[in-house]
């Protein structure tokens, strides 16, 4: 099943687990001193906050495939479709193992398509990146335009 991703920069991230906990009508499902996640079945929806961006707000929207199929079916329909992608292939980013591409729409938005493989305990493992100490650009998206901003997960 295919879930709708949402990752939003906020401020405060404990008065924003507050708020959206209230809203969603329940906890978060991983918390970590920069980051909170819920995985929400009524719509399917991943939803994300993080501190880590310089910008408070909508950093990008993304599909979360289910499996390795379906993420082939999503990057097939996109590549028949000519959208330019930036594949990250497997990686180590925003507490989880995951395989990934990313595509940038027409005003410059970053949509993250992706299939989780696993969790691990730091932002990103695979540049030694720890969430006390960010490297810069670690586990983010190339931009596929080059005025499109880089993007995390």
């Amino acid at each position: 099943m295919k879930r709708f991703h949402v990752h939003l920069h906020v401020d405060d991230l404990a008065r924003n687990i507050g708020f959206y906990s209230r809203l969603f009508a329940q906890d978060p499902a991983r918390v970590e001193s920069d980051y909170a996640k819920w995985m929400l079945d009524d719509p399917p929806v991943n939803f994300a906050i993080s501190t880590r961006g310089a910008a408070h707000g909508l950093d990008h929207f993304g599909i979360q495939a289910g499996d390795a199929e379906e993420l082939a079916a999503l990057q097939a329909r996109a590549e028949a479709a000519s959208l330019a992608l930036e594949d990250q292939g497997k990686t180590s980013c925003c507490y989880a193992h995951s395989e990934k591409y990313w595509i940038t729409d027409p005003q410059g938005l970053a949509w993250e398509h992706f299939h989780t493989l696993g969790s691990i305990p730091v932002y990103g493992e695979s540049r030694g990146e720890s969430a006390s100490q960010p490297e810069a650009g670690a586990c983010c998206s190339t931009p596929v335009q080059a005025s499109t901003p880089t993007r995390c997960c």
